[in-house]
């Protein structure tokens, strides 16, 4: 049996996208109801990078830099974030994390635990009112299916939202440190400490992947389980599941390609 590629994907407003470790593709539903397909081999590779504190800012980098290929090669494709209520959302988060982070009243930690929550927002009010969720649940479905070779339900045991419980974490108790450096050093140890959460939430991310059933595993995954479950995902149409199916058929065609180009 043909060894599973391992995939990760995204929900767009219109369509979905999915990536292995060399390439990617992307699949969106026409206002005219018209389906399209386009993908292409990565330029940035997260999966070549080894070192434990750059693992996790790599593959954020890597799903960013897609974005402008995916504009490029689909541009009638809706990034989650481009409704204009979100992004007046986001401006909002940013204010009021910022009146928070300035409060006098709260300690470091609690302002930076107060901050982080409220970061979570603007994802949460982009699933609301849009197709964003039902592509969300087609996303999982069509990967979670290749993956354990039956059908699977909407929701995926290693959907990002499982991250959110270690990231929030680790951004608490980061940021709480960066408040004990000097004045003149406090933004570099923020950035600094940002950088480091965010490479401790992969690792302890992967590590709950690889331990489903450990308890502290279950605690962690909780709150990302429950917005999964709650808000972030939904049933798809068969129009959305068709749509989730032909990304995932592209970029295994791909990956494919790439992976005898590189045996050559």
């Amino acid at each position: 049996m043909a060894e599973k590629v391992r995939l990760g994907g995204m929900a767009l407003l219109n369509g979905v996208l999915v990536h292995g470790p060399n390439a990617w593709a992307c699949a969106i539903r026409g206002e005219d109801g018209e389906l399209k397909v386009a993908g292409e081999i990565k330029r940035l590779r997260s999966s070549q990078v080894r070192s434990p504190l750059l693992r996790g800012p790599a593959r954020i980098a890597e799903v960013f830099a897609l974005l402008p290929a995916i504009r490029g090669r689909l541009p009638e494709a809706r990034l989650p974030f481009q409704r204009p209520v979100v992004i007046g959302s986001m401006l909002a988060t940013a204010l009021t994390v910022k009146l928070v982070k300035s409060s006098r009243s709260l300690t470091p930690f609690a302002r930076e635990l107060i901050s982080g929550l409220l970061s979570a927002l603007p994802a949460a009010l982009a699933l609301r009112g849009s197709d964003l969720a039902a592509y969300h649940g087609a996303e999982h479905i069509s990967i979670g299916s290749y993956e354990h070779g039956a059908p699977r339900e909407r929701e995926h045991e290693r959907c990002g939202s499982h991250m959110l419980g270690p990231l929030i974490a680790t951004s608490a108790v980061g940021g709480a440190l960066a408040t004990k450096a000097p004045p003149q050093l406090r933004g570099p140890a923020r950035a600094a400490a940002q950088l480091g959460a965010l490479a401790a939430a992969t690792e302890i991310f992967s590590w709950m992947v690889r331990n489903p059933e450990n308890p502290v595993a279950q605690a962690l995954a909780r709150p990302g389980h429950e917005l999964q479950h709650r808000l972030a995902t939904a049933e798809p149409t068969p129009d959305q599941l068709e749509v989730a199916e032909a990304a995932l058929a592209r970029c295994l065609e791909l990956e494919r390609a790439a992976d005898g180009a590189n045996k050559n």
